[in-house]
């Protein structure tokens, strides 16, 4: 695991080679230029691309009023960092490649005591991560195609816990709370709930004495019918729309 950093260092650690030794010594629009006060926002960033990252940091820099207190490319990361160094928000992407996700890595962090709030930042879009971010505690969920006002505006929301949806986002959570409940056949709601305690198709067909052919198919249609493409989508908007027994 890539070293954790702060905006100003290198990958290299202090002393105790520990997150909590790693404090931001130069930062996004820091006391130290004048530029912010102690009302700045403690935000720490988190992506698994480092040339990301250092866009990020390069334009937070420009708020004025947002302190980056340090940076995380990995989700088990995001979580040490968020203990460490007590940020008001944590500026989270979806997709971290190998370890946790940043679903479970936002789920982690908001129910620690005293955890700050998420925001989520991604490309993702889909029903499925959207309802799984919002489900695992993230206080927002913005497009990293915003505007820089709009990003620097939402941070400052989040840091003081209101809901922050880009608009494409806002319209898909709409459109899910006015959509009717799926309806799933007697069959289609026994896999669901085998899928729901982790049983692979195997398994499901075994517990449920069909073939393991006709588990696909029933999959394919419950995939369908929840908008969603992977069995953890499929099980994260059966949770949310309530649909387990």
């Amino acid at each position: 695991m890539n070293a954790a950093r702060t905006p100003s260092s290198s990958a290299r650690s202090g002393p105790s080679g520990g997150p909590s030794d790693r404090t931001a010594g130069g930062t996004a629009g820091s006391a130290a230029d004048g530029t912010a006060g102690s009302s700045a926002v403690r935000l720490l960033v988190c992506d698994d691309h480092a040339v990301v990252r250092a866009g990020l940091l390069a334009l937070l820099a420009s708020a004025g009023d947002i302190e980056v207190v340090g940076e995380a490319s990995t989700g088990e990361e995001a979580v040490a960092l968020a203990a460490a160094l007590a940020p008001q928000v944590v500026l989270m992407d979806l997709q971290l490649g190998d370890g946790i996700d940043g679903v479970e890595a936002t789920r982690r962090i908001t129910t620690a005591p005293g955890g700050p709030h998420v925001l989520v930042l991604t490309t993702y879009d889909t029903d499925a991560d959207i309802t799984r971010a919002i489900a695992a505690g993230a206080t927002g969920y913005l497009l990293k195609a915003e505007r820089p006002e709009e990003l620097f505006a939402a941070v400052h929301a989040a840091a003081r816990g209101r809901t922050v949806l880009s608009p494409p986002v806002a319209s898909r959570v709409m459109a899910q709370m006015r959509a009717p409940a799926p309806q799933l056949t007697e069959r289609e709601q026994d896999i669901l709930e085998q899928l729901a305690q982790g049983l692979g198709n195997r398994d499901i067909a075994r517990a449920l004495f069909i073939s393991e052919a006709t588990v696909k198919t029933h999959l394919g249609r419950i995939y369908d019918k929840l908008g969603v493409d992977t069995r953890a989508g499929a099980v994260a908007v059966a949770k949310e729309r309530r649909l387990l027994r």
